[in-house]
């Protein structure tokens, strides 16, 4: 009787460590660091404000910039949680979610640090730059005819460098999800058509 129960506390505290370590390991190692890692004027626990819409699924978002998922709009209040090698989290505000940035670099250009300060800002954007029908479709991350390259970015973030390496072309061409892409074109600086 003796043996059994011995053995059975051994198990049992093998079973809590086993839970103690994936307790621990539940974040990223990429999104994970430290006050000392974080660059200037990046503040864990600071209150920043989102500078485009971007979308995210199961919790993630690729710098890639997929047009997939949940859309979190322009000048949405976030926390920086975590702060890593590969990218950063935050927590839409109140109340979550907690989203992972991955900083895709060979897709961006950007190193985290530039990534961070592209997508978030400690005021939200002026809106008002804007006319009316570009303030809606920015708030809805849609694009359409007519808008200016500034509200594009607005509406729906950057497009990747791989396939638009400077934002002076006249032809964007996003990531729609993993597999599609589409081209949004530009005449004398206005959207003039979008091309799935």
């Amino acid at each position: 009787m003796t043996e059994r129960i011995s053995v059975s506390r051994a198990l049992f505290r093998s079973l809590l460590l086993v839970l103690l370590l994936v307790g621990l390991t539940g974040c990223p190692k990429a999104f994970k660091g430290g006050e000392s890692s974080l660059p200037p004027g990046v503040e864990l626990g600071g209150k920043y404000y989102t500078q485009y819409s971007f979308q995210y699924e199961k919790n993630r978002h690729r710098t890639t910039n997929y047009r997939k998922g949940f859309l979190v709009p322009v000048n949405t209040p976030v926390e920086l949680l975590s702060w890593g090698r590969k990218g950063f989290m935050i927590r839409v505000l109140p109340n979550g979610p907690d989203i992972e940035i991955e900083n895709v670099q060979k897709h961006t250009g950007d190193t985290i640090e530039q990534a961070f300060h592209k997508m978030l800002a400690r005021r939200p954007l002026n809106l008002k730059q804007f006319t009316r029908r570009e303030r809606g479709l920015i708030k809805e991350g849609k694009v359409a005819p007519g808008m200016s390259r500034k509200a594009v970015i607005a509406a729906i973030g950057y497009p990747p460098i791989t396939q638009t390496p400077t934002l002076d072309m006249n032809e964007w061409r996003y990531w729609a999800s993993r597999f599609d892409t589409f081209i949004v074109r530009f005449s004398n600086g206005r959207v003039k058509q979008i091309i799935n």
